[in-house]
This record gives structure tokens, C-alpha cells and sequence, in this order.
């Protein structure tokens, strides 16, 4: 199946999707225009697939375009041979239009900026063919579907007329006559065509002109009495009901290639209205938190000013139409008020009666509606005629959730480094939620440092007190990692790990894990500690949440059952592209919030079968808990250095710790016997060997037989590779062992949906610039695997914003050289190089060696060989302590 893409640069793409993704697939006309240019696959499916069921991802791109060409019909009358200008984006438009796009991929990209693009390439496109077309607008538009059809000779116009209160209305038909000399339309009264157009001969011109007429007045009464009457032709005075029934009709008048003007205030067909004003706020003044109940009033108001009761009795007993209100016209449909009156009052007894609970409170002010049977509860006319807001103290919870900026807290006490701009920002955020007790998904880019702003708020908890301890549950390769940032960052912090690779794992127990600030565990062990889902805990964080986006696991139904006062869920991988994966997230941030399962799927059905799909309900009601910040944001990247080096800690399998653990024992037995060269040759040997184990068991066998399960490095590298994929971002991969690129590039193909690129010592100069080219397209392949000496120099890599260096080269200048096949010049993003360290074996304690003297490091450790060289030259014992397996450390358990 295909669908449409965003990529991190903004543009639309086609890319194939697995099967079931969406019930319909597009046309084979369709995808070739899209494969021509976005901006032909756009005004392809709105004009020769206009009428065509579409994936929503296409159908989202058509209303984009819809919108475009219903523009460009009002905006232009250009004939043939007249040149057409420019359409501007309709910036509040497109804001809107952000909303309610559809889950797809590179949702997160999207933005009106990215909208805007699409238009103007749009327009560009349109203008340009409508210049070579002899039809001018219309019979370019006609040409392309009769849906789009616009003559635009014929105006129909509507102004106030003050002087007259019983009339205060007048109408006029004008055709446009030419051009003034200054280059506007010269409008005159209808009534002179039928002077200018008389004669035989100008039959055809008068029956071209009056088309529009004729095409309303088949579905307007209103048209069809004008011009049966002929009043058409003659100034008219009309009341306030002629001139409602009027205004009411431009949708169609527009549809039928007539331009319409009439007053400012009828704003894009969007009057002043009264509304039954829905006030919903915090009943404590002091503060609000999820427990709270909400309080709940009904009013009247207009523009967002309350009525008074003579004011609504004026209204409620007017005949509707246009009412003078406050020294304007405003829209009255007295029914639809009245019905929207009562609802709403009947909410607010049920609600004296009962409560109102915070999330339901979300779920009103959001249109949401998704629990069962709150669909019928508020029909169309109810919401058309209502307005919900949030009162002054909930307001001020709202905004500071989603407008994170205002919480840029100072950094905690005892955080022993300087947090960046938006670090502070996402740390006040954070803090903010848990202090209110809410859920909350901290999503930003990898790379932006979500591990340091959850610590700085793990010791702002630690200022409340010995109270409760905190809970984070991690993938098991992720807690070295964890207990080296907390280390560096917050050594005040105490800190317990849950888990068979730490040796005082079976020393926590409910009766101590509040002795200390956090708890680590993983979520293999939820499902075999009962008691880390029976505690109660201060916090509960989430790390690579994505891990609990399958509801019906063992690991995401134990992660739901833990208490907590708040919860923290942190991923870098979107979370708004699959609404099975939002649905279970909130389940675990905000239990209810969203409803069941069921009535979640039910309420998206009803979002996607509506008249006009629309999922701005939805974005509402969860925006307020979810902060993501791109690295594409140029309010981030100019805060970021060029590029941030990680530790990726891995674990070995049982499998690669048995073979490390003979190999070391082997290279004891053969040291026994063995002095100069042939000592040093043992030992170099034997490192190539435990290398090559801590890579993969087959890479020592020789037996091809790459399974990911068999490879702690594997998995790891499957993690990462999963959250680049998600993010539509590249990555070059380097090892030092030609024999695993092959298997890492077919592992890899598996993860990102397409195969990637290979280069070593055989490539030819010839194919290693077709594959530098084809890497360094938009839509290139997703990842390059590449040997470290014939990948290290003389490439420009650009595209990657992902490093991996997958096996350790000791010298680290030689890694330095190979990162910067990305980070160079010419690199517009942050570099994010991840160095790959199996715990508890020879590689951490060269990584370790090397952090601890960096200098003394390129010295040692230079030439050729790099670390070996240095290696051998260590006396037996100092040797196998170096190489020693740490079983605890090594093991995920």
C-alpha cells in the first residue's frame, strides 16, 4: 500500500506502507503525478481524482489543495492572455489546517511554515499552466474537472444602507466591464449588459455572461424570484430577513461562479454570533491538581463579552436572522440558540448533582467527545452555537502546559552541570505536571538531552523530603547508561537497581526501596517483582516509552498497574503518527482520559467518517501532555552543539559470554607458554577474537547466521535504528570488520523498511560515488553501512544526523576522522554519534581508559594498531584483568 510522507525537510513523498495500512490505495495516475512533484499529486487529486476515496494522508494534501483552488477562484478574474497573481498562503488557514491533519509519518515536521511551501509550489504550478492555456482561469479549471469551474464576470453586491431603518439593506448585480485604467475591474449595474449585448450577434457573448445567473438560480429560490422578477437587473432596498436569506447563500452563489461582496462584518461567511458561553475552572482558588473537581457555569455572551438579561430576553424573542445588537449585526438562529441554552443548562445540573472530573473537563473543552454516548449528547446546531473556554485559574494550568517557555525554571540544587535554555524549559515543564499530579510525555529529538532534564527533576523531588521513592523502568541495556548520567549528574541522588546484572539487586524490597530516591528497574522485571507494581511511588518514569505502545503485553499491562502520584513517559520516537500506540501511551500518563480502548477506536471512526475528517478534537485534548522539541527547530538548534557524542552501553548475550569467557580462559592457558613475538601475536589474535564475540557469535564462527537475539550489540543497535527510522532521519553505521557489514546492512534493512548502502575496501572509486550521491538524496536510502578505513576519509555524508560506530577502533582519532564524514562542512543539523560499549568486557575498559586519559590516549594508543599495540606489552596478569569478564556487568540477566 502507499501513503504520503513528511520528511524532516518538510516535502511530501510516496512512500510504500506494510499491507492493511489503509483500506484504499490511490490511483496509478495519481501516484505518477506524485511521483512527477508534490505539487502535481496535489492538484491531481483535486481535480482528476477529485471524486476519489482516498487514504487520509492524500486526502489531507487534497483539502490543502482545495482550499488553494476555491481561493483562486475568488481571488481572480484573469481572462485568457492575462497573467494571474500570485495567491498568498492563508496563514490562519493553514494554522487550522495543522490540526487537522491525519497520523501519518513526519507528522511531527508538519507545521504552517511546511504548509505554506506546499502552496506557493502549488500556485507556482497552477499559474504557470493557467498562462499557457487559451480558456484563461476558467477554462483552465474547466478542463481539469467541471467542479472547478469559475467565469467571475458577474457580482453580486450587498451593503448597509442606514438611512432607511425598515430597509437598512441594498443590493446590486454588476458585471466587470473591462479594466479601469489603473488595472481594476470596472464594475457596472447588470441592467447595462443588456444594452451592451444587444443584438443577434452578441447572443452567445450575453448567454456566457449571464451563466453564473442561471446556474444559482436553479438552486436558489431567492435567484430564481430576482430574475423572474427582472428585479435582478435594478438596485434594490432589502429588511434584515431578504438580506439574512442572502448572506446565507454565498457558498452557493460562490459554487455557481459569481463573486460576491458584502459588509466586513460578515467575516468569511463567519458573523458575530451570540453564543451560550460554557465557563469551566478550578473551584480551589488556592490551586488545582487532576483530583480536583471542576466547577461548571453557563452565560451568553458576544465576542466574548457576557450579555445581559435584557440583552438575551431580546434575542431569544427576535424572529432570528440579522438582529442589532451592541451597535452591530449579529447572527441569530433563535431555535438552534434556544436548544444549545438548554443542553447546556441541563449539563450544569448534572454536574451540581454529580461532578465534574478534571479529564472530563479536558474532554469538553477539547470537542472531544469520546466516551460512548457523548456523541448524541452534543449534536451539530449545539456545538455550532456554543462556546467552551477554560476560566481564569484552569486557564492558567492549560497554558502552562502547552506553552512550556513560561516554566524555564533554575536548575534543581546538586545538578552538577549547566542545563541549555530549553533543558530549563522542559525541567520547569516537567515539574509543573508532576507537582499537579498529571501524566506527561516528554518527547523531544534524541540527542536534546531528555535523560538530564528528568534527573534535574528527580532532585527537585528530593527537596520534599525523605518521603517516596521514584521509579524508573528502562530496557535493560539502557541502565548503564542511567547510573553513569546519574553519577555525573546527580551523585546526591541514592540510588537501587532491581535487575540480575546488579549484585545488591536482591537486597530492595518494600521495605527498603523508600530508603532511597529512585529505584531502577527494567521492563522484564514489572512482570516478575510484584511488589514494584503494588508500591507506591512519588514518580514513575518511562524511559524509551514506545516500549508499552502494544497494549496487550505482559510488560505495558504491569507498567499500567504501577502507582504513582505522576507519571513521566520518555520517548524520542513520535507519538501522534499511530493511534493505537497514543491510545496506550495515555492509558499509562492518563488513565481515562481517553477512554477504553473501544470507545477510543469508536471516537477516532467518527472523527475519520465525519463530512469533513477533522482531528483537531484529538490534538486538543492531548497537546497539553506532550512536549516535543525537533532538532529542525531553529529555536533548539542554535542552542546545540555541532555534535553530542553517547555511550550506547550493550549487553552480551549468555551466548557471547560463554565463548568471551572461554576465549579469556584460552588466552590465560596460551600465555603460560609463550614470550616475544609469538606472545605478542597470542594476544593480538586473541583481542581480534573478543571483538569480534562482543560484535556477534557468528562473526567468530563464520557460521552467517546474524541472529539479532544472539547479539546484545544487535539489539541495541535495533533500538536505535528503530527511533532514526521513526524520525525519518539517516545514519551511517561504522565498523572495523568487513565481513559484518553485509549481515548489519540486510539487520538494518529490516528495521528502517528498505535497504540501505554498503562500502569497504572493494568498492570501486566509481560505485563509491554513486552511493555518496544516492545517499545524499532526500529520499535516498536510510543508512550506510561503512568499513572505518575505507569510509573514514574523502566522503561527504552530510545527510546522516546519526553516527554509529558499532565496533570500537582504539584510536580514537582514527573515530574522529570517520565522524566527521557526517559532521562537516555543509552539515546543517546536529551530529548525534553513538559509540557502541559491551558492558563488563575489554571494551569498556578501553572506553573507560581512554575518557580518563583523552590526551595521553592519542599518544598511546596511535599508529595503526591502536589500542592493541599497547595491549601486549602488559604483563600476564595485568593483561587478563584487563580482558576479565564481568559476568554481573555483561549480562542482561
Amino acid at each position: 500500500m502507499h501513503d504520503l510522507t513528511i520528511t524532516p525537510q518538510g516535502h511530501l513523498l510516496v512512500r510504500e506502507e506494510p499491507l492493511g495500512a489503509s483500506k484504499q490505495e490511490p490511483s496509478k495516475g495519481l501516484l505518477e503525478a506524485y511521483h512527477a512533484s508534490a505539487a502535481r499529486g496535489m492538484l491531481y487529486s483535486a481535480s482528476e481524482a477529485a471524486d476519489a476515496a482516498l487514504p487520509p494522508s492524500f486526502e489531507f494534501a487534497r483539502s490543502i489543495t482545495r482550499l488553494y483552488l476555491t481561493t483562486l477562484c475568488k481571488a481572480t478574474t484573469a481572462e485568457s492572455g492575462e497573467s494571474v497573481p500570485e495567491i498568498p498562503p492563508p496563514a490562519a488557514d493553514l494554522d487550522r489546517a495543522v490540526l487537522q491533519a491525519p497520523p501519518m509519518t513526519g507528522l511531527e515536521y508538519l507545521t504552517s511554515e511546511v504548509l505554506a511551501t506546499w502552496w506557493r509550489d502549488l500556485d507556482s504550478l497552477v499559474r504557470g499552466e493557467i498562462a499557457k492555456h487559451s480558456g484563461g482561469v476558467s477554462g483552465y479549471l474547466r478542463e481539469r474537472n467541471p467542479h472547478w469551474r469559475f467565469v467571475g464576470r458577474v457580482t453580486f453586491h450587498l451593503a448597509e444602507n442606514k438611512q432607511n431603518p425598515d430597509y437598512p439593506f441594498a443590493f446590486l448585480a454588476t458585471f466587470a466591464n473591462g479594466l479601469t485604467p489603473q488595472g481594476k475591474v470596472r464594475h457596472e449595474p447588470l441592467g447595462r449588459a443588456l444594452q451592451q449585448y444587444a443584438g443577434e450577434r452578441n447572443r452567445a457573448a450575453m448567454l456566457n455572461l449571464l451563466l453564473p445567473v442561471s446556474r444559482a438560480a436553479e438552486s436558489s429560490e431567492l435567484v430564481q424570484r430576482l430574475v423572474d422578477s427582472g428585479e435582478i437587473y435594478s438596485p434594490l432596498a432589502w429588511s434584515p430577513r431578504e438580506a439574512y436569506e442572502f448572506l446565507r447563500a454565498i457558498p452557493l452563489f460562490e459554487s455557481s461562479g459569481l463573486i460576491v461582496r458584502v459588509p466586513d462584518w460578515w467575516h468569511a461567511q463567519k458573523p458575530p454570533r451570540p453564543r451560550v458561553s460554557v465557563k469551566i475552572d478550578s473551584k480551589n482558588t488556592a490551586g488545582i491538581n487532576v483530583d480536583a473537581m471542576l466547577q461548571f457555569s453557563v452565560d451568553m455572551s458576544l465576542d466574548g463579552e457576557t450579555l445581559a438579561p435584557d440583552e438575551i430576553a431580546q434575542l431569544l424573542e427576535s424572529s432570528g436572522g440579522l438582529v442589532p445588537l451592541k451597535g452591530k449585526w449579529v447572527e441569530v438562529d433563535r431555535e438552534k440558540l434556544q436548544e444549545a441554552l438548554k443542553h447546556w443548562k441541563e449539563v450544569e445540573r448534572d454536574v451540581r448533582r454529580e461532578g465534574l472530573s478534571f479529564f472530563e473537563g479536558m474532554r469538553l473543552l477539547s470537542g472531544a467527545n469520546v466516551l460512548e454516548g457523548e456523541e448524541e449528547e452534543l449534536p451539530e446546531a449545539t456545538r455550532e452555537w456554543s462556546g467552551l473556554t477554560a476560566g481564569p485559574g484552569l486557564d492558567a494550568v492549560l497554558e502552562n502546559l502547552r506553552s512550556p517557555g513560561t516554566q524555564r525554571e533554575a536548575a534543581p540544587p546538586g545538578l552538577k552541570t549547566e542545563l541549555r535554555p530549553y533543558q530549563r524549559t522542559g525541567y520547569g515543564w516537567l515539574r509543573f505536571a508532576a507537582r499537579l499530579g498529571l501524566g506527561v510525555c516528554l518527547a523531544d529529538d534524541m540527542g536534546l538531552g531528555k535523560t538530564i532534564q528528568v534527573i534535574s527533576l528527580l532532585l527537585d523531588l528530593k527537596r520534599d523530603g525523605p518521603n517516596k521513592a521514584s521509579l524508573l523502568v528502562v530496557p535493560a541495556s539502557l541502565i548503564a547508561n542511567w547510573k553513569s548520567e546519574l553519577a555525573k549528574f546527580a551523585p546526591s541522588l541514592s540510588l537501587a537497581v532491581t535487575h540480575p546484572s546488579e549484585v545488591s539487586a536482591g537486597k530492595i524490597s518494600p521495605d527498603t526501596a523508600d530508603s532511597f530516591d529512585l529505584i531502577v528497574t527494567t521492563y522484564g522485571m514489572l512482570v516478575r517483582q510484584d511488589w514494584v507494581t503494588q508500591h507506591r511511588w512519588r514518580l514513575v518514569v518511562l524511559d524509551e516509552a514506545q516500549a508499552i505502545k502494544n497494549s496487550g503485553t505482559k510488560q505495558t499491562r504491569a507498567a499500567k498497574e504501577l502507582a504513582a502520584d505522576s507519571r513521566i513517559a520518555v520517548t524520542g520516537t513520535p507519538v501522534e503518527n499511530r493511534l493505537s500506540d497514543l491510545w496506550s501511551l495515555f492509558d499509562f500518563l492518563n488513565p481515562g482520559l481517553l477512554g477504553t480502548a473501544k470507545q477510543f477506536g469508536s471516537f477516532v471512526k467518527r472523527l475519520q467518517s465525519a463530512s469533513t475528517p477533522s482531528f483537531e478534537p484529538l490534538r486538543n485534548l492531548v497537546r497539553p501532555y506532550v512536549l516535543r522539541r525537533l532538532k529542525t527547530d531553529k529555536r533548539v538548534i542554535s542552542d546545540l552543539p555541532d555534535k553530542t557524542e553517547v555511550k550506547a552501553y550493550c549487553a552480551l548475550s549468555k551466548h557471547q559470554a560463554a565463548l568471551y569467557q572461554h576465549t579469556v580462559e584460552e588466552l590465560a592457558r596460551q600465555l603460560e607458554h609463550a614470550d616475544g613475538l609469538q606472545r605478542r601475536g597470542i594476544v593480538l589474535a586473541q583481542l581480534m577474537r573478543l571483538k569480534q564475540i562482543c560484535n556477534h557469535p557468528a562473526q567468530v564462527a563464520g557460521t552467517g547466521d546474524y541472529a539479532a537475539d544472539r547479539s546484545g550489540k544487535f539489539r541495541r543497535l535495533a533500538e536505535i535504528a528503530e527511533e532514526v527510522a521513526a524520525r525519518q532521519e539517516k545514519a551511517l553505521v561504522f565498523t572495523q570488520f568487513r565481513e559484518i557489514a553485509e549481515p548489519l546492512a540486510e539487520f538494518l534493512a529490516t528495521i528502517f523498511g528498505r535497504p540501505g548502502l554498503v562500502l569497504h575496501g572493494g568498492t570501486s572509486v566509481k560505485k563509491r560515488k554513486e552511493f555518496v550521491d544516492q545517499f545524499q538524496s532526500e529520499d535516498g536510502p536510510p543508512f550506510f553501512v561503512l568499513s572505518l578505513k575505507a569510509g573514514g576519509t574523502g566522503l561527504n555524508l552530510t545527510a546522516a544526523a546519526h553516527v554509529i560506530h558499532f565496533d570500537r577502533w582504539w584510536n580514537p582519532a582514527i573515530e574522529n576522522q570517520a565522524t566527521d564524514r557526517a559532521f562537516r562542512i555543509g552539515q546543517k543539523k546536529n551530529v548525534l554519534v553513538h559509540k557502541f560499549v559491551c558492558r563488563g568486557t575489554v571494551e569498556e575498559r578501553i572506553d573507560e581508559m581512554i575518557a580518563r586519559k583523552r590526551r595521553v590516549a592519542d599518544e598511546a594508543l596511535g599508529g595503526s594498531d591502536g589500542g592493541e599495540v599497547l595491549l601486549t606489552e602488559m604483563d600476564n596478569d595485568t593483561l587478563l584483568k584487563f580482558v576479565k569478564l564481568d559476568l554481573h556487568q555483561a549480562t542482561d540477566g
